[in-house]
């Protein structure tokens, strides 16, 4: 997973909640926002998870793939959550794929929906003011601007077999992080194609412009296993840094930019 390592000291605004089955930690560097705009945004991902969350039956992804409800009858940006994961499926060749459960007509847009919603709330929080800020969602990061005057965010990538040390750390301005590993939840990612759990690497982690398609980006090169490596490589924007079965560390070319070497 990843987290924010070497906090800055000065004035902070900061709040967690459980959201979307998971902790979501914002933090906001001044300028600061009014308290009403942080609700506002926890209130939008409670909302996002009310609806599209699989695990409740009256979600409008529970209601769709009960056949209660048909996708010409959902929500708009329910129908275009879907259809950027069909574009997915079409760009990652099929490893990433919402619709992987085809044969018991279940439909799970989870591995976009997180990041999606996310982005959404750090956009609700620009639009009241906020410049510098931090959303972590489970280890998937929002980061916009400084974490103070001439400092990037510093992103920690979490050793596979050691909780308190990291692989690497990145420092970004203005990206999106996202970790796809099986070393936390086990097994939980699974290859649309094969059905197996995928093999190669212990995890991925991907930086982007925007969440929801880094995180999917994630997930989709993790599947591939060393595959993953070469098609992240030919994403323009998108960088990946990734841990092997046999514990080697690899990374794009790009992602020089962003590792933090230590003097």
């Amino acid at each position: 997973m990843t987290d924010v390592v070497g906090r800055a000291m000065g004035s902070v605004l900061h709040r967690t909640e459980a959201v979307m089955g998971t902790m979501v930690s914002l933090e906001i560097r001044e300028p600061s926002v009014d308290p009403p705009a942080v609700d506002a945004a926890f209130d939008l991902l409670r909302d996002i998870d009310a609806r599209f969350s699989p695990y409740r039956a009256d979600s409008e992804v529970s209601r769709l793939a009960n056949g209660e409800l048909a996708e010409a009858d959902c929500s708009l940006d329910f129908r275009q959550v879907l259809a950027a994961c069909d574009h997915l499926a079409e760009t990652t060749h099929g490893a990433f794929d919402a619709r992987f459960h085809r044969a018991d007509g279940r439909i799970d847009p989870s591995g976009f929906v997180k990041g999606w919603a996310l982005e959404e709330a750090g956009w609700l929080l620009e639009s009241a003011g906020a410049r510098n800020f931090w959303l972590n969602a489970g280890g998937d990061i929002v980061a916009r601007g400084e974490a103070a005057p001439g400092e990037a965010w510093r992103v920690g990538i979490r050793h596979p077999d050691r909780a308190d040390r990291m692989a690497a750390v990145l420092g970004v301005r203005d990206r999106a992080v996202a970790t796809s590993a099986a070393y936390e939840r086990g097994d939980h990612i699974v290859d649309p194609l094969s059905m197996a759990a995928p093999v190669g690497l212990r995890s991925v982690t991907v930086v982007g412009p925007g969440l929801a398609f880094t995180d999917a980006y994630a997930t989709a090169a993790y599947v591939m296993g060393l595959d993953g490596l070469d098609w992240l490589a030919g994403e323009p924007d998108y960088e990946a840094f990734v841990i092997t079965d046999d514990d080697r560390s690899i990374w794009t070319l790009g992602m020089e930019r962003y590792l933090v070497r230590e003097a």
